[in-house]
């Protein structure tokens, strides 16, 4: 047999083992559906990493994941990282891992989790840069001469208003903006409901848009947002959109839908201080992913700290 032809060989065999190995998987997120009710972005995110890692177990030939090794978690750990994926991908990955090994005991196919004890390479905590207010006018100085523009300035607001992630937004149906409460609801991650108050500025534009919006949705469409082809607007669609007016806007930084909710929670930080608050109206179940979020300066923070501690404070005699 010639290299090539063992080589061959072992590229058919790694498939059929992968092959075998996602089996598993799609009862694994077939569960996350019914018992967890779990999200399809969030079942999605959970199917593409662990089908990745079982191409990679299959070419290191694991025929069955009760065959499972720490040894077969470092090996693909390892690969990701030279790979060149950044670290905060490799622990996404290893996650879901972890989740699904922890399923796979349940299910009587391991004995114990060989993912728990694998960690993936320590990753810096870069912070994202937000907007500052004269930047946001500039960015929402858009005039009202076009349906699609009043419906990306109403967008635009209603974001930085309420802090939404891509995802609630894009899923906001006509019944979730409350008009007389000025109040929105939307469903968060893990599929919990949050009510946000909604600032004066998104509420006229989206009275602006409704005005409009019929101009481009179907008389049964009742998603808040919609596209020119008359259905709900994209993922996609809303970050093209926000990057283009960027540009139009003369912005020097990268517009995205991040940045607006990320500049929602400095400035929402900035001026209470309360840090709980903004953690409950980004939806956030820990408090330290709200602290990443955070940026203030240390002579704000400085000064926070000398106003408040009782050690603090300098005698004044």
């Amino acid at each position: 047999m010639t290299a090539a032809d063992a080589q061959g060989r072992r590229t058919v065999e790694g498939m059929a083992q992968t092959a075998a190995l996602t089996v598993a998987i799609e009862d694994f997120l077939e569960y996350l559906r019914v018992e967890r009710q779990l999200s399809i972005n969030t079942r999605s995110n959970y199917g593409r990493n662990l089908k990745a890692m079982a191409e990679q177990l299959g070419e290191l030939s694991l025929g069955a994941w009760s065959e499972l090794t720490i040894n077969h978690v470092r090996g693909i750990a390892t690969r990701m990282h030279k790979s060149g994926l950044s670290p905060r991908s490799i622990a996404t990955k290893l996650s879901a891992l972890r989740s699904f090994c922890d399923w796979l005991i349940i299910q009587g196919q391991l004995q114990a989790n060989p993912a728990r004890g694998v960690s993936a390479p320590k990753q810096g905590r870069p912070l994202p840069k937000n907007l500052d207010v004269d930047e946001l006018h500039q960015l929402m100085d858009i005039d009202e001469s076009d349906p699609l523009a009043i419906r990306d300035r109403a967008i635009m607001e209603l974001m930085y208003s309420s802090g939404l992630r891509l995802a609630e937004l894009v899923d906001l149906n006509l019944g979730d903006i409350q008009f007389a409460e000025r109040q929105v609801r939307v469903i968060g991650k893990g599929n919990k409901e949050r009510i946000l108050p909604v600032g004066r500025m998104a509420l006229e534009w989206l009275e602006k848009w409704l005005k409009v919006r019929d101009l481009l949705a179907g008389g049964e469409q009742f998603a808040l947002f919609v596209s020119q082809r008359q259905r709900r607007i994209s993922h996609r669609s809303v970050q093209l959109r926000m990057a283009e007016w960027g540009g139009k806007q003369s912005l020097s930084s990268h517009i995205h839908p991040h940045k607006l909710r990320h500049s929602f929670a400095t400035h929402m930080l900035e001026s209470s201080g309360d840090l709980r608050a903004v953690q409950e109206l980004l939806g956030h179940a820990d408090l330290a992913t709200t602290q990443i979020y955070t940026h203030l300066d240390f002579q704000h923070l400085a000064k926070a700290y000398d106003n408040a501690h009782p050690r603090a404070k300098r005698d004044k005699n």
